[in-house]
């Protein structure tokens, strides 16, 4: 099951990486946004992952408070640091990538 799972995850982000080469010139700006539960330091690790790249981030909390929603605006060098990014932050628990 697992390996049907990374299958498609691969697939995923092999299409994604095909689509955002068709439609930008690189280096391009590109919008991140996510929607993370507000526990924890989980809004601070999506932004740590962002930190040196000259990101424009910002947060916005949930009427409840629970979920946070993070853009992030940031110029790319090329999809596959897109690609990268939404990778390295997919390891933070609960995380949403819109």
């Amino acid at each position: 099951m697992d390996n049907d799972k990374e299958k498609e995850t691969a697939e995923f982000y092999e299409r994604l990486k095909v689509e955002l080469d068709m439609s930008n010139t690189w280096p391009a700006e590109y919008l991140f946004k996510f929607i993370v539960p507000t526990e924890n330091d989980n809004v601070e690790r999506v932004e740590l992952a962002f930190d040196c790249m000259g990101a424009v981030i910002k947060t916005t909390k949930s009427k409840t408070g629970k979920f946070t929603s993070i853009s992030v605006d940031v110029t790319v060098k090329d999809s596959q640091e897109i690609v990268d990014k939404y990778l390295e932050v997919s390891t933070i628990k609960g995380i949403v990538s819109l």
